[in-house]
């Protein structure tokens, strides 16, 4: 786990920032994703003439740049397409992991290190 421990208020004030980023970040992917598919194609049917799809790097580089953003604010991106996200946080003296979703109001769960969304527990 990194350095940084967020408390539920502090993690609670990145949500609007998390909010706005989150469809960026899934509009990227699947364009990555999409031109990644185009690409393939193009090996099947000349593959001796593959280009990148235009598209392709604008939105490798837009994903990067979004990715980069998280991981400098000490946040950990663990499902684009629900908007699953961990913070650093502690919880009784144990270091554990904040978890929100979006759609959520605000940060009100959390799990232990070694447990993941299933493990979920209310602040």
């Amino acid at each position: 786990m990194t350095e940084r421990r967020f408390t539920p208020a502090e993690a609670d004030a990145l949500l609007p920032e998390l909010r706005e980023r989150l469809p960026r970040i899934r509009e990227a992917r699947r364009r990555l994703i999409a031109s990644a598919r185009v690409v393939r194609e193009r090996v099947i049917t000349d593959p001796g003439g593959v280009a990148a799809d235009p598209g392709h790097f604008e939105a490798a580089e837009a994903l990067r740049a979004e990715l980069e953003r998280l991981a400098a604010l000490g946040v950990v991106l663990r499902d684009p397409e629900t908007g699953l996200v961990d913070f650093p946080g502690e919880v009784d003296g144990r270091e554990v992991w904040l978890c929100w979703r979006e759609g959520e109001e605000r940060v009100a769960h959390f799990h232990e290190l070694d447990a993941g969304f299933a493990g979920r527990r209310p602040l």
